[in-house]
């Protein structure tokens, strides 16, 4: 956003559901020049990691927010100038060998003005600042104006760590957290009234266990660290819980004979690699095979909406992709999967898989997922019961492929132990649309597609 000369950086709006994102990292300090389109700053949401291109060239004059603070969509993150220039609204210096004459002292000093209050949410447009001396303590992102206006906060009586001692969120938080610790002054005593006796009350009910408060670091056990979590993590953290508190999760279990599939791509292996470049891995065949079933089964690629069903004729299925040693999740979404066959398949999951894991998604590659599937399978887990990514009804948890002994027919139709690379696919579904009926039946068809691969599919 332009003012005259000067370039306001702003909090960009990651993706539709994104209110706000968390500065990881400035690539740029104040004084130094950027060309525009050059990476300014790495910024985190829930959906995606990514880096802020500066939006003109110049000088980065000041930095407003500080690494690791977290604010809402549109606040302003730093100022750029052009090289050798003043922001708009700075008076020039004045000339170092003239002395301005001192002000006649007026007879009578004037009241001070009451500082001014910082704005709420509302009555601020998004990446305005509060209105100031310019000191840095005066502009205050609208997350901090919100804190304070819930709980009556003067900011100004606040101190600031931020750039300049601006106030920042944490800053807020602590003053919030130690005012409410403080010792709450006792009323005056007043004669006892005799009250009529009364029943004994309700045996407490124990209240959801809040987060504990951050302790500091004398209250710590030795072996213990404190990590603050990343935005990711919260994201993550808000979305399970809220998922939980939404869907009624079933979980069904199948194993399937995965001795057609082995069989298949082993013969594909080394074509799909040398003529296409991709792995058809065990996932794409998994894929392939539940997007077929799906078109029977349509309420697990559903929605739910008030009280109605919205059914769904295409499949953008999400793929889960574990990032950063398992210590992040993030979910790209393959557009209208339902068009691509194995091959297509294959080549989808592997580019959204790297860029996943090369932080270069876009916000349109986290959005808009109708079924999910996630594969923990690979690090050797053989059972699960995932959770439903809202608004979805459904989830595909793939497990490991283990070698053990069943029983099968022989072609004389005797019952004989074998060895078969056996697979649990475990489907955890939204009861309040999909029955247990229901998802077994569509489970029931998975399982025989994958049994029964046909190689052209």
């Amino acid at each position: 956003m332009s003012t005259g000369t000067a370039v306001d950086v702003v909090m960009p709006q990651m993706g539709v559901s994104v209110t706000e994102g968390t500065v990881l990292k400035w690539l740029k300090r104040e004084g130094e020049s950027i060309q525009a389109d050059e990476p300014l700053l790495e910024i985190s949401t829930d959906k995606v990691d990514t880096e802020v291109p500066s939006p003109g060239s110049g000088v980065v004059q000041s930095i407003l927010v500080e690494e690791g603070e977290t604010v809402e969509v549109g606040t302003r993150l730093a100022v750029i100038v052009p090289a050798g220039g003043a922001a708009p609204g700075e008076a020039p210096p004045a000339p170092a060998a003239e002395t301005p004459p001192e002000p006649a002292a007026p007879s009578e000093p004037p009241a001070p003005a009451p500082p001014p209050a910082a704005p709420l949410p509302s009555e601020a447009a998004a990446g305005e600042e509060a209105p100031g001396d310019g000191d840095g303590r005066t502009f205050v992102s609208p997350v901090v104006a919100r804190i304070a206006a819930e709980h009556g906060i003067d900011v100004h009586s606040v101190a600031g760590t931020g750039h300049g001692g601006r106030v920042t969120k944490k800053d807020i938080q602590s003053f919030v957290e130690a005012r409410a610790d403080a010792p709450t002054p006792s009323a005056p005593a007043e004669p006892p009234v005799e009250a009529p006796p009364q029943p004994a009350p309700p045996a407490p009910v124990p209240p959801a266990a809040p987060s504990a408060p951050v302790p500091a670091p004398s209250q710590l056990q030795a072996g213990e660290l404190i990590e603050p979590m990343s935005a990711m993590r919260k994201g993550i953290a808000d979305h399970m819980r809220r998922s939980l508190d939404t869907s009624a999760h079933v979980t069904t279990v199948f194993e399937v004979d995965m001795s057609r599939v082995v069989a298949v791509r082993e013969r594909l292996k080394a074509e799909y690699q040398t003529t296409y470049g991709v792995n058809p891995t065990y996932l794409s065949f998994i894929a392939r095979a539940t997007i077929e079933a799906i078109a029977n089964w349509p309420w697990v690629n559903a929605e739910i909406r008030g009280d109605q069903i919205v059914a769904k004729r295409y499949v953008n299925l999400g793929i889960a992709v574990a990032l950063e040693s398992g210590k992040g999740l993030i979910v790209p979404v393959i557009k209208n999967a339902e068009g691509l066959n194995l091959l297509g398949m294959a080549r989808a999951i592997a580019d959204v898989a790297e860029r996943a894991r090369s932080k270069r998604l876009v916000p349109d590659d986290v959005q808009g997922g109708t079924f999910t599937i996630t594969n923990p399978g690979g690090w050797g887990a053989i059972m699960g019961t995932p959770i439903i990514s809202q608004p979805q009804v459904a989830i595909l948890d793939v497990e490991a492929i283990v070698k053990r002994p069943v029983v099968v027919q022989d072609e004389q139709g005797q019952d004989v132990i074998a060895i078969r690379p056996m697979l649990n696919l475990c489907l955890s579904y939204d009861h309040r649309l999909v029955d247990g009926a229901y998802a077994a039946q569509f489970m029931k068809e998975l399982r025989e597609r994958l049994e029964s691969w046909d190689e052209t599919a």
